[in-house]
């Protein structure tokens, strides 16, 4: 069995949770909304804060549907809850990162500073060195 299918998706007060007939799954939350279609033979329950993803069978097919489906649904709840964030560290002598207004400037080996304009909805923070 799928062990990380099998798992339950423990879904917090302030996220709504809601699925068409079709399994057009829909996660609203404090950070907005998302949306995916998972495939018609996963069936969803939801009961007291836990969603659960549960296969017809144990073919190869639907394993892999399971465990796929069930961390899609997980991280759309992470991701209106807490959002994401994506760390890069520099080390090395010579390396450095500076932010500038919005945009991120890094010097990281090329014959020039390369700067970075952030897309919408990201945002860029620097930490000061250790």
């Amino acid at each position: 069995m799928s062990r990380i299918g099998r798992a339950p998706i423990t879904v917090p007060p302030k996220v709504q949770v809601n699925w068409t007939e079709n399994n057009l799954v829909t996660v609203k939350g404090p950070k907005g909304e998302l949306n995916t279609q998972i495939s018609p033979a996963l069936k969803l329950k939801l009961e007291n804060g836990s969603l659960e993803v549960a296969r017809p069978s144990d073919s190869k097919e639907h394993k892999a549907q399971h465990g796929l489906y069930r961390s899609l649904i997980n991280n759309m709840v992470v991701g209106v809850t807490t959002g994401y964030t994506t760390q890069l560290e520099i080390h090395g002598v010579g390396y450095r990162a500076a932010k500038v207004g919005e945009n991120l400037i890094i010097q990281v080996g090329y014959s020039h500073p390369v700067e970075v304009q952030p897309p919408a909805g990201v945002s860029f923070t620097v930490d000061g060195v250790d």
